[in-house]
């Protein structure tokens, strides 16, 4: 019974291999940078981002959909095809609000020869300076000094 199992196991991986073949036509993303850095930024400042791509295959590339690797990391990518040899862009916020360092990914599906794309921002957003809150106390001069 083992040995029917095994070899069940072995023609079910090599079935799934062979239907797995790339197809030479397929589709193919191609980021213009893959990691984009912001720096050193204001909190509340702009978040927003933008990787450009291009479908260097030959068939239409359909992106079905990119998530942020958190919820302050929100892309918004092309509905449409985007044609062979033609470029579009992904747009990525990142909330600002969040003081500190980040490194965040956004994952692309597609249909690509290689279906999952990954991109990445970094950076890190500053806190704003402290507001001096009470009153500065001045000093009272004497009257003293005050006719002199």
């Amino acid at each position: 019974m083992k040995k029917l199992l095994l070899a069940l196991t072995f023609l079910a991986a090599g079935t799934f291999a062979f239907a797995q073949e790339t197809n030479p036509n397929a589709a193919e993303i191609t980021f213009e940078e893959t990691v984009i850095d912001y720096g050193l930024i204001e909190k509340g400042s702009d978040g927003a981002r933008e990787f450009v791509f291009t479908n260097t295959g030959k068939e239409p590339l359909i992106i079905t959909k990119a998530v942020g690797s958190c919820g302050c990391t929100v892309p918004t990518w092309p509905r449409e095809p985007i044609a062979p040899g033609e470029s579009a862009v992904m747009k990525v916020k990142y909330d600002t609000q969040r003081v500190g360092a980040f490194h965040k990914s956004v994952t692309v599906t597609s249909n690509a020869s290689n279906p999952t794309a990954v991109v990445k921002i970094k950076g890190t957003v500053k806190a704003p300076k402290p507001v001096q809150t009470t009153p500065v106390k001045e000093e009272k001069t004497s009257m003293m000094e005050e006719t002199k």
